[in-house]
């Protein structure tokens, strides 16, 4: 206000629809009224000073354009081999799933933060709704069945934090695993009778957007690798062929790996992590489906940032309280235990080298069973 800009910093005093409820308070302030557009970042977002004159122009050019979305560039990409995984992972969503919805039909999931979104759109979608932990992709989709257009701006970053801590890493992949999925349910018969967008871009959205990137990738990774895979060591009468088995699969991981050059190293790291994080995201996205518990629920992310302020501000009288329940997966562990099983099986009886991957498997899952993976934070 000093210095002729007007500049308001609001709260609320709760959280009745989390994010949701926040950004649809924000758009009923009586100065929304004269505003166009809305720019939205999450709190560990750090845009730079020319981030609206590279989007603005874009809505202002194309009044069908509903969103403008940024890519998200990590600042803290190297503070841990956790943080370096899910560096390849994003890079592969942005550079290669952004990319093409935005290309090919004008769609793709917003991504919650770094986008500019024409608050005429949002209203006429139908504002933000927080029946899904998704609401982000919600609105996403309600705006192109709308007929409304979005655009990815690849060459266009802006900074931001990766959850280093692998409690903060498992509560945001079931969130983000499980809203997709409810949301799908929630809105397939929506999608299916909506008149105002083509065949192409409802099968677009049904199952190339849904079905195959949000529920059977899950599925396929885990399942495929975690189950399939070690159960045929125990029974020799199926045989898998090693184009199925290896050269397909290890063909499109390099492919997705490609888009992180500097971490390819990592691949085999990546590949192994990945795999056990599909157990986790399988089941979210089964609770999603069904709708069965923790299908709201709603954690906010912790940043490592965050999480040292916190500390420094509790109280010195407050008692540590016991890491080891938060530090041991059961079910990781138990398919830790299966695949070291078939790995002894296979070095024992087998004719092939298959125990190599499932011990190393094997390895991951105990790991990431016991907790020792991601950044530490002293009680």
């Amino acid at each position: 206000m000093e210095r002729g800009i007007n500049v308001k910093y609001e709260t609320r005093n709760n959280r009745n629809g989390y994010k949701a409820g926040a950004l649809k308070e924000g758009l009923k302030k009586q100065y929304v009224d004269d505003c166009e557009f809305v720019v939205i970042f999450d709190a560990d977002f750090q845009p730079e000073e020319d981030f609206l004159w590279r989007t603005i122009p874009y809505l202002l050019d194309n009044p069908e354009l509903a969103l403008v979305q940024a890519r998200w560039k990590f600042v803290n990409a190297d503070e841990c081999l956790m943080t370096r995984l899910q560096e390849m992972s994003l890079d592969y969503h942005f550079s290669v799933e952004q990319e093409v919805g935005s290309s090919t039909c004008s769609f793709f999931g917003f991504n919650g933060t770094a986008g500019v979104w024409r608050i005429r759109a949002v209203n006429d979608a139908g504002g933000w709704k927080d029946r899904t932990t998704v609401e982000d992709m919600d609105l996403a989709v309600r705006a192109s069945l709308k007929g409304w257009k979005f655009l990815f701006v690849g060459d266009l970053a802006v900074k931001n934090e990766l959850p280093s801590t692998f409690k903060a890493y498992r509560f945001q992949q079931h969130r983000w695993s499980c809203g997709p999925a409810n949301l799908f349910r929630k809105m397939i018969k929506e999608i299916i009778l909506c008149e105002r967008v083509s065949v192409w871009k409802k099968f677009h959205l049904i199952y190339g957007f849904f079905f195959v990137r949000k529920i059977i990738a899950h599925w396929v990774t885990f399942f495929f690798y975690c189950v399939v895979i070690p159960a045929t060591i125990l029974v020799p009468e199926v045989h898998l062929t090693k184009p199925l088995a290896i050269y397909l699969p290890a063909t499109i991981t390099i492919l997705n790996a490609a888009c992180t050059p500097r971490s390819f190293h990592l691949l085999v790291f990546w590949i192994l992590f990945e795999n056990v994080m599909s157990l986790h995201r399988s089941k979210a996205a089964i609770i999603g489906l069904l709708e069965a518990s923790r299908v709201n629920e709603w954690v906010v992310t912790e940043k490592l940032g965050n999480t040292m302020k916190q500390k420094y501000s509790a109280k010195a009288s407050k008692k540590p309280k016991s890491r080891i329940g938060e530090r041991i997966h059961v079910l990781e562990l138990l398919m830790g235990m299966y695949m070291l099983h078939c790995a002894i099986y296979n070095m024992l009886f087998g004719n092939d080298h298959f125990f190599i991957y499932l011990f190393l498997q094997a390895g991951a899952f105990f790991i990431v069973g016991i907790g020792y993976v991601g950044t530490f934070v002293p009680n």
